[in-house]
């Protein structure tokens, strides 16, 4: 789109397709969008909160629609970039340690496993 950048146009398409999902399969539409409006209210948790929360799950799932949604949602909640990058820091951790797990668990008990069938 014209005087849109790459991100501004990635969001305009997320948006547009939901609507297009959202004539196809109202109910389940309708459904869906009550339940997140639901999650994301203020709580115990803020709205800040949990769009910092929200991001950093969408980048662990490495979702670029959720990733940019959420991140102007951080921003239109009042986020600061030093907010959002501590957010983006605690993901790449977890995303880190989920990795770290599997290589101290999963791996090595398989590399045993595999070896003593070659016995």
């Amino acid at each position: 789109m014209i005087g849109q950048n790459q991100t501004e146009t990635t969001l305009f398409d997320y948006k547009q397709g939901i609507g297009t999902f959202t004539q196809k399969m109202p109910n389940m539409a309708r459904a869906y969008n009550e339940f997140t409006e639901i999650c994301f209210q203020e709580g115990k948790l803020d709205k800040k909160q949990k769009q910092l929360i929200a991001l950093g799950i969408s980048i662990n799932a490495q979702d670029e629609y959720c990733i940019i949604y959420h991140l102007k949602g951080c921003l239109d909640e009042g986020c600061t970039e030093e907010e959002i990058l501590e957010a983006v820091g605690v993901a790449a951790a977890i995303g880190g340690g989920a990795v770290m797990s599997q290589a101290a668990t999963l791996i090595q008990q398989g590399i045993s496993d595999f070896n003593q069938l070659k016995q």
